[in-house]
């Protein structure tokens, strides 16, 4: 019985304990709801005092913005009004200045036709004069004329002849004085030597002994030195020397250097001759090199390409008609400046001219066309002025005279040519021959390199093996005396040597 009150009691407690937690539960709820209410009640409030003072300040800032745009707008519609009474100003004054323009013009007009009547009426008072005078005369003004001049004419025909005779010789007189001190004083301004055609070098020997190095064991290293420079090289009974002979003074002039450095190394033999002939080519371009910028420096022509200069550099070793083309230039640029000096024209296009005129020679045997059309191709490659290459390119009169400095050219390459000792045709044709045997033997297909050696009594032709056997060399040699013979005319014989030499080099290490 006590235990089914005791969980009677458990339960009523438990069910008075769910009803007490109900009710605080809802006590609870009611008041954060209260709190939840008067939270938005302020938050309400904010919002509204806000909202009212962005609307005032909008509003405050609405007046501002009205104030200051009717402000600006009142300050423009003044300006407006400024500007229109300033052109409504400029329009009276412009219709009062047509209006002038207007009264000067009808004024102008009524002139115009004034002096227009006032032209026809004398004209036509001196028709009617004219044709008075006719009518008395009994000739018409043209006939009048005509007889005028006629016994004017016969009066006095032999006086007029007689006259310009007389001025004819007196001017041509004087142009020739006035022509031969021109060229009187710069001939005689300009001294230089006699140039003279040089076609052997000779070496001087320290001994003997050293010849027959230079021959070699059964004249090998003789064959190579000849074979590599294309020079022929004459060894005598004469003490202590070696002469070089070639018609070409670059081939001559490797071959010296060559050749005296050898016999200070003493070591003579085919490999070392081909490394001397080689340094001795590099020692060349150098002198080439100089000799340009020498050349502009005395010719005084300034600012040449270094390009320029190494071609303008091998007319050191050109001759025309035994004359050194480079010292040529150089003395005509002489001529040149100072004629150009005389006459009032321009010294220094005449100076380059002159020193430019023959440079396409120094390319000829390289380029085809003449060496006035090599020589323009040249300058104006390397971007030199028109007017130089105007006064260069007439000096044979291939074109025509543009300009007062290319006469001044042609008559200063006239001078220097002309001089007593300056050339020497015989040398030239000598030369031309001998080229001539080089280009036909160059002409060949498998031809590697020629030389025309012994005077021109001999060509060797150095073919390439890999090209031509030795059946095909010895028909080489046949087609190249057969166009000698065919185009060619020369004394004696000509001995056409082919030489075909495979080399095989392996080093031992």
């Amino acid at each position: 019985m006590s235990l089914k009150i005791i969980f009677l009691l458990l339960a009523l407690s438990g069910v008075v304990g769910i009803a007490v937690g109900y009710f605080l539960r809802m006590l609870i709820l009611l008041g954060k709801r209260g709190s939840m209410e008067l939270q938005i009640r302020k938050m309400m409030l904010d919002a509204e005092e806000r909202a009212k003072k962005i609307t005032e300040e909008a509003e405050r800032s609405a007046k501002e913005k009205e104030t200051q745009t009717s402000s600006e707008l009142k300050e423009r519609g003044q300006e407006l009004k400024q500007v229109e009474e300033r052109l409504v100003r400029k329009e009276e004054m412009l219709d009062k200045r047509q209006a002038n323009l207007d009264s000067e013009q009808e004024t102008l007009g009524k002139k115009s036709d004034e002096l227009v009547s006032a032209k026809v009426k004398a004209e036509e008072m001196a028709r009617a004069q004219q044709e008075k005078l006719e009518k008395i005369a009994g000739l018409s003004a043209e006939e009048a004329k005509s007889d005028l001049i006629k016994s004017v004419e016969k009066q006095y025909e032999s006086d007029i002849e007689s006259r310009m005779r007389k001025l004819e010789i007196s001017g041509n007189e004087k142009l020739e004085q006035r022509a031969n001190e021109i060229l009187v004083t710069a001939v005689h301004r300009l001294g230089n030597s006699v140039v003279s055609d040089v076609l052997a070098t000779t070496i001087s020997l320290p001994n003997d002994e050293i010849k027959g190095k230079i021959i070699g064991k059964e004249g090998r290293n003789i064959r190579a030195f000849e074979r590599a420079t294309g020079v022929d090289v004459i060894v005598d009974d004469t003490p202590g020397t070696i002469t070089l002979s070639s018609y070409d003074p670059i081939r001559r002039q490797i071959a010296r250097i060559a050749l005296e450095n050898l016999i200070l190394d003493g070591r003579i033999q085919p490999a070392k001759i081909e490394e001397s002939v080689q340094k001795a080519e590099g020692e060349i371009n150098n002198i080439i090199k100089k000799k340009g910028a020498e050349a502009a420096f005395n010719a005084k022509v300034p600012n040449i390409d270094p390009k320029l200069l190494m071609i303008l550099g091998r007319l050191y070793f050109r001759s025309s008609y035994g004359q050194n083309v480079l010292d040529h230039s150089v003395e005509m640029s002489h001529l040149a400046g100072m004629l150009a000096e005389e006459l009032g024209a321009d010294v220094g296009v005449a100076r380059a001219g002159a020193l430019f005129h023959d440079i396409g020679k120094a390319v000829d045997h390289e380029v085809p066309g003449t060496h006035v059309e090599i020589g323009r191709r040249i300058l104006q490659k390397f971007g030199v002025s028109e007017e130089v290459v105007k006064a260069m390119q007439a000096h044979h009169e291939e074109y025509p005279y543009e300009t007062p400095e290319s006469m001044i050219v042609q008559v200063a390459d006239a001078i220097s040519g002309a001089r007593p000792g300056a050339r020497r045709d015989s040398a030239e044709n000598y030369i031309k021959r001998l080229t001539e045997l080089e280009s036909i033997a160059n002409s060949q297909p498998g031809v590697e390199k020629s030389y025309a050696i012994a005077a021109g009594r001999e060509v060797r032709v150095i073919v390439k093996p890999e090209a031509i056997s030795d059946l095909e060399a010895r028909k080489l040699a046949r087609d190249i005396a057969d166009k000698i013979e065919k185009d060619m005319q020369y004394p004696g014989e000509i001995k056409i040597s082919v030489i075909r030499e495979t080399r095989v080099i392996e080093y031992a290490r």
